[in-house]
């Protein structure tokens, strides 16, 4: 089995298809929209084969998370997955020199992988992860 896509809602659609497409290599697929339903998404394809879809809907409301309580029921975080340590340290340089904020990291995590955390410009939590080599 494996996981077929990830959703997120978004009040921001154009630039979050954009954050993923450019930083994370995702590809998009046409617009789909259902004026009926106020409805408009993307998926967003990885090259693993993994999904993203990305959407938006007339009166979907904003969560009540803040930096000091970013927890919620539901989504926490999704990680790309790199093949190198390198890899993980290029990527955080990338978004932090292009503006976004490192959360943590890059570390070595307790359970054996090397890591950082980061949003996107919607604010959802990403981690970019590989296992950690000595």
């Amino acid at each position: 089995m494996k996981i077929e896509h990830i959703a997120i809602w978004t009040n921001n659609l154009e630039p979050l298809k954009e954050f993923y497409c450019t930083y994370f290599g995702g590809i998009a697929n046409t617009k789909y929209v259902n004026e009926k339903k106020k409805f408009q998404s993307y998926f967003i394809s990885f090259e693993a084969g993994a999904r993203l879809e990305i959407m938006s809907k007339e009166g979907v409301t904003d969560r009540e998370v803040t930096d000091t309580k970013p927890e919620f029921i539901g989504y926490a975080h999704f990680a790309f997955g790199v093949n190198t340590m390198q890899e993980v340290d290029e990527k955080a340089v990338e978004l932090r020199n292009n503006g976004f904020e490192i959360i943590s990291g890059p570390r070595v995590t307790g359970d054996g992988y090397y890591e950082f955390e980061t949003k996107d410009t919607d604010g959802n939590r990403i981690e970019v992860a590989t296992k950690y080599n000595k």
